[in-house]
């Protein structure tokens, strides 16, 4: 699959300083930062600063470094953020999974009871 990066998404102007954001957390690959409309008490987005489209984009082509650098800086969201009762990963990708900006990122949601994803 061809993955063509748009560098005017929202995600990449905000890492650019072009738009503000609300920083919960940042090392050298990544950067987390509180969603403007947030599902639970705890919603954060943590974005690589490379351009990837999708969470399998950035699975195939990320280098080691960045997909570690990544997953620290999930784990410290998650730690900053005290979701120890328990948390939820999503990550949309593409059309039929709903992604509304085309780099990649991956929600961080919880600080509540959530309720269940799909009907038992």
């Amino acid at each position: 699959m061809q993955y063509d990066y748009d560098d005017q998404n929202i995600f990449a102007k905000i890492l650019r300083g072009e738009i503000p954001n609300k920083t919960v957390y940042e090392n050298d690959h990544a950067l987390a930062f509180h969603d403007i409309l947030p599902q639970a008490p705890v919603h954060v987005l943590v974005i690589p600063k490379g351009p990837y489209v999708s969470l399998d984009h950035f699975a195939r082509d990320a280098s080691p470094e960045e997909q570690a650098g990544f997953m620290r800086a999930v784990a410290e969201v998650c730690r900053l953020t005290d979701v120890e009762k328990g948390f939820r990963a999503i990550s949309n990708t593409r059309a039929h999974g709903v992604q509304d900006v085309p780099h990649y990122h991956l929600h961080i949601i919880g600080g509540t009871q959530l309720g269940r994803m799909m009907p038992a």
